[in-house]
Parts: C-alpha cells; structure tokens; sequence
C-alpha cells in the first residue's frame, strides 16, 4: 500500500497545472479553472442573462473576468453587465455592419495569444447575430473555439408555451412587410414542427394576423419579458392572439411567439370555422393556395377545402 501511495504521489496532482495543459475546449468545460486564472487562447462564444442578471453562469463570469477583449453587439448594452459583475476588459462593438471590418481584427487577437470573448446583448451568441461568420472564420483559421452555455430567448420561450418539444424550426425575424411576410410563412407551412420567431411589438399583431391566415388557426403562445419581473405567457389560437393584441395595442418588451406545429390528423371545425380560415387564406392568396394552405393547416382534404372556397367565393359579396 505505501508503494503504491508513493508512486500516485510522483504524478501531478495540481489542479492548475493540469488546467494549463489542457486544450482551450477542455480548459473553459473544466470547472475547477478559477477565477483570475488566464484561460487559453481562443474565442469564447459567452451566452449572457437575457434579462434577469442572475442567470448568469459561473462559466461566463470567469470567462468574461480573464478575457483580454470582448466582443459584443452594443458597448453600451455590455457595459452594463460588465460594471455589474466587474468585468474590466475592453469592448469592441461586432455587429452587422461592421463585422467584416472587425472580424480579421478578433481572429488576430486570439493569433497572438489572447483570450477574446463574444456575446450578445442578450442570450446566446450566433442566434440571429453575425457571429456565425466569425466562428466559422476560427474554424477555417484553425485557432481554438468553444462555447460557454446558457440563456437562450428561443429555448426559453419553447418550454414556457405549452405547445410540443420535440421538434421545432427557429426562423428569427419575419419581413417588415405583409406581403413578403406571408410568402415567407408559405415556406413554413409544411414543416412538421413548432415554429419559434422573434418579433417587434409594432409588428405584432399584423404578424399574428399573418399567421392565422397562412398557417391557419394553430395554438400559439405569445412571449414576452422573458425571465424579467413582468415576464407574460399568452397562449391561445392565432386568431385570439391576434384579435387580442389588435384590442390592446402594442405591448412593451422583447417578444418571442412561439406556433404549434401543423395537424397530422383531420381536426374537427365545425362549417364556421373552417369557413373563417378559409377566408382567411383567401385574403392574400389564390383559391387554390388558400386551399392548399387551409387543407395543410387543418389535415382536411385538399379536394374537400378547395370546394368549400370555390363556393365561399361565389358567393362573396362585391
């Protein structure tokens, strides 16, 4: 026993020591690197509170503490979090109009041995941020690249909605405008999953109201202020949920909608219902694009739905 004691005693058995030798990855997953420790060159991707500022992890901060520069969407949105926690690194704005300016300038940084950081304003870099092509650049550079876990608005909206798990599509932002909204959401018709966007408040209700008629009257849920005090889950068809924010006006806060995903099965609607999504459909689409979008939406047959529009647009008053 003492032989064998002697012998484990001669290996290393320093935390810190090990820690140094480790690959960036395996470094920044390791949780006994601490704080004020230099982690290894590389970038960092750094997930952040999206509003309540104690959900930052104990990863990010050690992170975001030992980063020789950070790189974000808006200085001013990450200084606050960096004066909140006491992160003392420089920022470095990184958004869409000035990333093929500043990538090289990061990818260089991290050449010459620095540790840089890139967040958002809220939540998980990369997710509708340029951020992809800069860590797509770190991979063809071939220099170290890993994540720090954390908040992510999308995920969080998706559990919080009630509506189902286990396959869901993120689309980010629609278009501005109706038109290009709609032939945006005919691309999504189809696919067999909870859809999650994100969206403005003055856009909102149009956008629900888009929805309705392109995707049909699917259970939804409206997001908003997600992990802030006044943190607001409205669930409930399309057509509610749009007939209820164009009641009351615009909301205030960060919004995330989240749509179930469309019927396998023939649903039972009753003659009126389905005559309302099918006017619906019709409003900005041909008759046989309603139908097809109603027949999609609803798993009624699409001979069965485009006669019921033929007859709703005979008889259409002028």
């Amino acid at each position: 026993m003492s032989s064998k004691h002697s012998s484990s005693s001669n290996r290393p058995t320093d935390k810190t020591t090990r820690a140094n030798k480790a690959s960036p990855e395996e470094q920044a997953n390791s949780v006994d690197v601490p704080i004020g420790e230099k982690p290894e060159a590389a970038l960092y991707l750094v997930a952040t509170p999206i509003g309540n500022l104690g959900d930052i992890t104990d990863r990010a901060k050690k992170i975001l503490a030992a980063a020789d520069l950070i790189a974000c969407e808006d200085t001013r949105v990450t200084r606050k979090l960096a004066q909140a926690f006491g992160f003392t690194a420089p920022l470095i704005a990184y958004h869409e109009h000035n990333a093929d300016k500043v990538r090289p300038i990061l990818i260089e940084k991290v050449k010459k041995g620095n540790v840089v950081a890139l967040v958002s304003d809220a939540g998980t870099p990369l997710i509708s941020d340029p951020g992809y092509k800069l860590a797509s650049t770190a991979v063809e550079e071939g220099i170290g690249l890993t994540t720090i876990p954390g908040a992510s608005a999308p995920i969080t909206a998706l559990v919080l909605s009630g509506l189902p798990t286990d396959r869901f599509f993120f689309n980010g932002f629609l278009p501005n405008k109706t038109g290009a909204r709609c032939k945006s959401l005919k691309e999504l018709v189809s696919i067999p999953s909870t859809l999650i966007f994100f969206e403005s408040t003055h856009r909102l209700a149009a956008s629900l109201v888009d929805m309705a008629q392109v995707l049909g009257n699917r259970p939804a849920a409206v997001t908003r202020e997600l992990t802030k005090m006044y943190e607001e889950v409205r669930r409930g068809s399309l057509q509610e949920l749009a007939e209820h924010y164009l009641a009351a006006g615009n909301p205030k806060g960060e919004i995330v909608v989240v749509v179930g995903p469309p019927a396998t099965e023939s649903v039972e609607l009753t003659e009126d219902d389905l005559d309302t999504q099918i006017r619906y459909a019709m409003e900005n689409n041909t008759l046989r694009d309603a139908a097809a979008l109603v027949s999609t939406a609803t798993g009624l047959p699409k001979k069965k739905v485009y006669q019921r529009a033929l007859e709703l647009s005979k008889n259409k008053p002028d």
